[in-house]
């Protein structure tokens, strides 16, 4: 009877699978290889412009260097041994050099920051004090860092790169940048901004110019630390150019109804861009994108788009009729964040938000009590797209379900590649949506979506199997090609897109 059971699931889940096509991305493999101690996940993945890729990835008491050659050989292997009170905060990539940032604190109010240099040309190490401060009891000197890492920055021409780090006081807050030479690891200058004793300043984003001009972006809170007061934003979005010659400050969001969670900085060809998401409830929430343009001379904001999210973005993740009245009533997207800003060789640029939240659940064990059970969901995602001009092109969503850090995006040829997992047979309802998840019992696959002028396409790489189950997420693109790796396990394996 359980075996007939079986069957009949397995008839229903295939039978509500989705047509979809194979990838047009070449795929291929590497040879499988063993660590000697166990690996907890990639920091870094950078392709040299000889072709060689360097990986670098953190155990329990090591700091592990790989270098693969284009076939994916490994041709060297370092372990680096580090402190148990050392940590890993951020990574920056150019040319042939990987810089991964550690922080050791040897006492409750002294903190190191590290320079550990991975030369992938030669497979070197070495490692570099670059500054000490001191804290407040057992203070992070990154207590605002995200997944972007907005503690560390390096200039397009990869000659300088800037530390900013929190000076977080009892009867003060401020910020205090670090300029480095990237070739020397010298300071060419520090200087502290946005100190105030009345009013809480948290950073948003860094960049950093080939003039070495600091561009730091944050918000400053003006009564205590809520976002709204009185069904208006409570604070002002403030725009710090930081040089050796001093410090210019410019105001960004002039209008106190549109509510804005975080702006990003996207800095093109030394052109500087600040886009986000706004909305008229409260920050956290969607209701459209928004483009602040930014003379750098002047430090002044010389034009402000905002764009509604058109109805597709809808259409993605609601029925048809629900999907109409979402629209008709500008109703607002919740709790996502941003991940990717995305450039092709055209000037348009790809927008790429995750929704992310928490849910908690109490498990009864009768007389004997219970436990909470926390769920993570890294759930649809949206995408706009804004062409050279700064105008809004088109937006769709990718309805999808996750319990872990899911996807990877990148651009290649002028269109947009999401990677991510889902069921081994995407199901399609009845009005056209396509829902990217695994079902009960389901087997999983990659995939590969692309996003172009003519659509969106649901593209298969493979059917997931043992070892071979790729996470996107640890992965990275560059020189024409992604490469991602095999999950936790005993032995290792790459996969290559190009």
């Amino acid at each position: 009877m359980k075996k007939l059971i079986y069957c009949v699931i397995i008839v229903f889940i295939t039978s509500m699978g989705y047509s979809q096509k194979t990838t047009s991305l070449k795929v291929s493999e590497s040879n499988q290889f063993k660590d000697k101690v166990k690996s907890e996940g990639v920091i870094s993945l950078h392709t040299t412009p000889s072709g060689l890729i360097g990986i670098v990835r953190n155990s329990k008491k090591h700091l592990l260097f790989d270098v693969f050659n284009e076939s994916l050989e490994r041709k060297k292997n370092i372990l680096i041994e580090i402190d148990k009170k050392e940590s890993v905060y951020g990574n920056l990539s150019f040319g042939n050099i990987t810089k991964i940032f550690t922080v050791f604190s040897p006492s409750k109010k002294e903190r190191i920051v590290y320079c550990h240099e991975f030369n992938i040309s030669d497979g070197s190490h070495s490692k570099t004090k670059l500054f000490r401060t001191e804290v407040e009891k057992n203070q992070s000197i990154f207590s605002g860092r995200n997944k972007r890492e907005t503690g560390f920055a390096m200039s397009p021409n990869g000659q300088y790169f800037v530390v900013s780090t929190d000076n977080i006081k009892k009867n003060s807050n401020s910020y205090t940048v670090h300029i480095f030479n990237s070739e020397t690891l010298d300071l060419i200058f520090k200087k502290e901004y946005q100190e105030n004793k009345e009013k809480f300043y948290e950073a948003n984003d860094l960049s950093i110019d080939d003039n070495r001009n600091v561009y730091s972006l944050g918000k400053l809170f003006l009564n205590g630390r809520s976002e709204k007061k009185g069904g208006r934003a409570n604070y002002d979005f403030l725009l710090n150019k930081i040089s050796e010659s001093g410090i210019i400050t410019e105001k960004v969001n002039d209008s106190k109804d549109e509510h804005i969670n975080s702006l990003i900085i996207s800095n093109i060809n030394n052109e500087i861009r600040l886009i986000g998401f706004y909305s008229d409830e409260r920050a956290g929430k969607i209701k459209g994108t928004l483009i602040f343009n930014v003379d750098t001379d002047y430090l002044k904001i010389t034009e402000n788009k905002v764009f509604k999210l058109p109805e597709s973005v809808y259409k993605d993740l609601y029925s048809e009729n629900k999907a109409k009245r979402k629209k008709d009533k500008e109703a607002e997207l919740s709790s996502y964040y941003v991940d990717y800003v995305l450039d092709d060789s055209l000037g348009n640029t790809y927008l790429l938000a995750e929704e992310f939240f928490i849910t908690q659940v109490y498990v009864s064990n009768g007389m004997n009590g219970g436990y909470w059970t926390t769920t993570f969901h890294y759930n649809n995602v949206l995408v706009i797209k804004l062409n050279k001009a700064g105008e809004l092109e088109w937006g769709r969503s990718i309805f999808k379900r996750a319990s872990v850090p899911s996807y990877n995006a990148f651009v290649k040829d002028n269109q947009l590649h999401v990677i991510l997992n889902s069921g081994k047979n995407l199901s399609e309802k009845e009005d056209g949506r396509v829902k990217v998840s695994k079902g009960w019992l389901e087997s999983t696959s990659l995939y590969d979506i692309v996003f172009d002028e003519a659509g969106v396409q649901y593209n298969k790489i493979q059917d997931n199997k043992g070892n071979t189950f790729y996470t996107p997420y640890y992965g990275a693109y560059n020189g024409d090609r992604f490469v991602t790796i095999s999950r936790s396990g005993g032995k290792k394996q790459f996969l290559i897109l190009e």
